[in-house]
């Protein structure tokens, strides 16, 4: 099982190397950069690529490691409990049927091999992350509630992503194979742009990247990345607008621009002061 990109995504060497040798060894892929890189995108072309079904967990502040692996529902089980199950075919006696399985549970528990997402994983606390050591070294949990391992059927590919929001702890690095996408050069970039608009005409191309390149050294709070350079050459296209040479009028400048102070900034405004 190996992957080798696809018609949309580039997959550089350096990339691909680890992808494979993760993929291979049962290993999570950590991978980092700024957001717009690919990194998401990535898990899904593996997925795609190889034929093989997604699990996703996209991560927030609030998350604790065990409910991406399961979560019990103390409180159905206990509506049950006084108000009969009906029609559902939940049995009160039977703790299964109050189980809920999340992401990891349910890739550990596929008969089939999966890809597992785990997006975003610096927004989550260091406890989080170091409940899920074991589980994503070991391929296991314990449902505590009934003392049961779950032991995963086939290990997934296992794919987490991080915008390097804050500092993951140091054990949870040691178990991952770690891969910092940088951000494309002119070239690199071209060949991403041509797999989204194969037909694109070189003089449209070199225009459109001397003006988004100029945009990125402007010094912007968020400076626009790949994602947003895909979504601002389809808008230009879908509307037949063109780009100065100087990269000075730039139409769909919300398309590369997102945070209210870049935009107050490159149109030349500035916000009155408070008082």
């Amino acid at each position: 099982m190996k992957f080798t990109g696809t018609e949309r995504y580039y997959l550089s060497p350096e990339l691909g190397e680890i992808v494979n040798i993760s993929i291979a060894m049962e290993k999570p892929l950590l991978l980092m950069g700024e957001a717009g890189t690919g990194k998401t995108q990535l898990a899904f072309e593996i997925s795609r690529a190889l034929g093989l079904r997604m699990e996703e967990a996209r991560c927030k502040s609030t998350f604790k490691g065990e409910e991406l692996c399961y979560v019990y529902d103390t409180v159905l089980r206990l509506n049950d409990s006084r108000f009969g199950s009906g029609e559902t075919g939940r049995n009160i006696d039977n703790i299964w049927d109050y189980l809920r399985f999340g992401p990891i549970g349910r890739s550990f528990l596929a008969e089939d091999r999966r890809v597992l997402l785990i997006d975003e994983i610096d927004k989550t606390d260091s406890d989080t992350q170091d409940n899920l050591l074991d589980v994503l070294e070991d391929g296991s949990f314990i449902i505590r509630e009934i003392n049961h391992k779950v032991t995963a059927r086939q290990r997934p590919i296992i794919i987490i992503t991080s915008n390097a929001k804050r500092e993951l702890s140091d054990p949870f690095l040691r178990r991952c194979f770690c891969h910092y996408i940088p951000f494309p050069g002119p070239e690199e970039i071209a060949v991403i742009v041509r797999l989204h608009f194969p037909d694109i005409p070189q003089q449209f191309l070199e225009t459109y990247l001397t003006a988004f390149y100029k945009l990125r050294n402007d010094g912007f709070e968020k400076p626009p990345a790949t994602a947003e350079l895909i979504d601002w050459i389809g808008a230009l296209r879908a509307t037949g607008s063109q780009v100065s040479e100087e990269g000075k009028q730039l139409s769909h400048i919300g398309t590369l621009l997102k945070r209210s102070q870049d935009l107050l900034k490159f149109k030349g405004i500035h916000k009155p002061p408070r008082f």
